[in-house]
């Protein structure tokens, strides 16, 4: 099936209304909006729950949360998927998957590509009881129009309210690549309380949405959302689901440890023997996500330091040795990654030929490292570590508290790194801070992982991460995910003529890649790592229906969002005891 041009109708049968919670907003304004109901949550399913169905999850969140259920917020703590919902849901570990319907129910393109007419579900009601209909689906789209620093899916179209359950999404040129990002990346938004909120600077602390959950209660060390009983799919299962907030991974690997909590995402010791060890627990794995060391890498936009050089970024690439860092960081279920930054296991038949290498090295390349750095002016000093002008060849990566992995990783990078002139440290942050600092440009390098789009196509990582008219001056918020600051004229170009090939152009669309890709190689503003299994850990005595091998319905990652929420609606308590 061809996620660009089609999705059969496949509605589910009759559904209740909804009701319930209220919107408190706090931002510049402290701006406070209350709907109707109820402020603690669904009557039966509250705080603690039902002990055999309570889920206990914890995303990697070191330290306390801070309250902010505002899905367009960089700080969002778990607004989106369990909330506030998209149109569809398009599961991106499988390339051949067919759209979910959500709030959609079914969806066509016209024949030249310029008009996507879409079908909204009916009977759905937002959580403080009003109706769901086309005028919030309109709204949502026009404040990303209206609000640059939110629309992350660079949404550059025009939608009209045909009636009530039908609108119609219309661009002046093809658009082919826009429909899965518009079908499934962009969660819809009450427009009766968000016509009067600021969506960039408010704090959402007591969401409403149409999602299968709503939140009960909120604590810095823990939040809890309650299964929605009016949710229109039906309850799910797992009635209540608590989001706990550690100290870091090793806590997490603890409390797996201790049988404390259900689901995480994140390393624990000797993974591979995680069912005997734990005979309660299992683990289960995609290569999925590049991991990066991303750079402040323009200048031009007030970037600062050493990595704003092209060679550096390409010898520090040159000077890691993954194998070993696979190994010591990763308990090796890292993949390998192509400077193209297309997926060498899904995406490999789009890797231009003009990449070279087509795949990173394995094994530390220092002698490459110091052609590139001694061609570009830099010179090793006596203490072995390279200078230019005066300065010394010294890179901070940022890093969030708690994150043992990532440490690891930068502890051995930094070993690597010396051994080739280039000195490396880390500087530990919370999470707050070390998205502040990244969205704002105020950061040398961060470690991170890039992620996929809607469907099994590069494009969407390139659209996301390296268009320039999505960044933004240092010190202003990046308009949307390319927080490098990366600007190329050509990639720019050639994202505009990617969306308006047909995808069955398959040459015309690889000849944009080449450009791409090309640019992406030479420069690397992502400096790329490995490619991250993003092993997860879930209870299998307490839970079943998780995503195994052959039944990955889902990406199976407590911490992205719409994959988290279509496996909480599909787990089944066992029986307690």
């Amino acid at each position: 099936m061809n996620l660009w041009t089609s999705a059969p109708a496949r509605t589910p049968g009759a559904r209740r209304p909804r009701r319930l919670s209220r919107l408190v907003v706090a931002g510049a304004a402290a701006l406070t909006l209350l709907a109707t109901g109820c402020s603690g949550g669904a009557e039966g399913s509250g705080g603690g729950g039902d002990s055999a169905s309570t889920l206990i999850a914890y995303t990697g969140q070191a330290g306390d949360y801070q309250v902010n259920f505002n899905p367009y917020s960089p700080s969002d703590i778990g607004g989106s998927g369990l909330i506030f919902e998209p149109m569809f849901f398009i599961n991106k570990t499988a390339a051949d998957a067919e759209p979910k319907p959500l709030l959609g129910t079914e969806y066509a393109w016209n024949d030249t590509g310029t008009e996507l007419a879409v079908t909204l579900r009916e009977g759905a009601t937002w959580s403080d009881g009003e109706p769901f209909t086309a005028d919030d689906v309109v709204f949502t789209f026009q404040m990303l129009l209206d609000h640059p620093g939110l629309n992350g899916t660079g949404f550059d179209g025009a939608v009209t309210k045909v009636d009530d359950t039908h609108v119609t999404f219309t661009w002046p040129e093809p658009a082919y690549t826009s429909g899965p990002d518009v079908l499934s990346s962009i969660v819809i938004v009450p427009e009766h309380l968000w016509k009067d909120i600021d969506p960039e600077a408010d704090v959402l602390e007591e969401p409403v949405g149409t999602g299968a959950y709503v939140l009960s209660d909120f604590k810095g060390q823990a939040f809890t959302m309650a299964a929605n009983p009016e949710y229109w799919g039906g309850a799910p299962k797992v009635s209540t689901v608590r989001f706990l907030a550690l100290s870091g991974n090793q806590a997490g690997a603890d409390a797996i440890a201790a049988g404390t909590i259900d689901w995480q995402t994140g390393p624990i010791p000797d993974m591979a023997n995680t069912n005997k060890n734990f005979p309660n627990y299992d683990t289960g794995s995609v290569a999925q996500n590049q991991m990066v060391l991303g750079t402040c890498a323009n200048a031009a936009l007030g970037c600062e330091g050493p990595q704003t050089d092209p060679a550096v970024r390409q010898a520090l690439f040159h000077a890691i040795d993954r194998t070993q860092l696979n190994k010591l960081a990763f308990q090796d279920t890292a993949a390998e990654i192509s400077p193209s930054m297309a997926l060498t296991s899904t995406q490999a038949d789009t890797i231009s030929a003009q990449v070279q290498p087509r795949v990173a090295p394995m094994t530390a390349q220092p002698q490459e490292a110091a052609r590139l750095l001694e061609a570009a002016g830099w010179v090793k000093g006596a203490d072995g570590i390279y200078a230019k002008g005066g300065e010394k060849l010294s890179l901070t990566i940022e890093v969030v508290t708690g994150w043992t992995d990532y440490i690891t990783a930068i502890q051995t990078i930094a070993a690597q790194a010396k051994a080739a002139g280039i000195q490396v440290e880390a500087a530990q942050s919370s999470w707050n801070e070390w998205t502040d600092k990244r969205f704002k440009g105020n950061f040398e390098l961060a470690i991170d992982s890039l992620w996929q789009g809607p469907a099994p196509d590069p494009f969407y990582l390139y659209s996301y991460f390296y268009d320039g008219r999505m960044t933004a001056p240092v010190g202003t918020k990046a308009n949307g995910n390319n927080w490098s600051r990366f600007s190329d004229p050509a990639v720019d170009a050639a994202l505009d003529a990617l969306q308006k090939l047909s995808p069955e152009d398959t040459a015309g669309r690889q000849a944009q890649f080449d450009v791409i890709q090309t640019a992406l190689a030479t420069q690397m503003p992502y400096i790329p790592v490995m490619t991250g299994s993003n092993t997860s850990v879930w209870n299998t005595a307490k839970f079943s229906g998780w995503p195994v091998d052959g039944e990955q319905y889902a990406f199976p990652a407590v911490w992205s969002d719409f994959d988290a929420a279509e496996i909480l609606k599909t787990l089944t308590p066992k029986a307690a005891g």
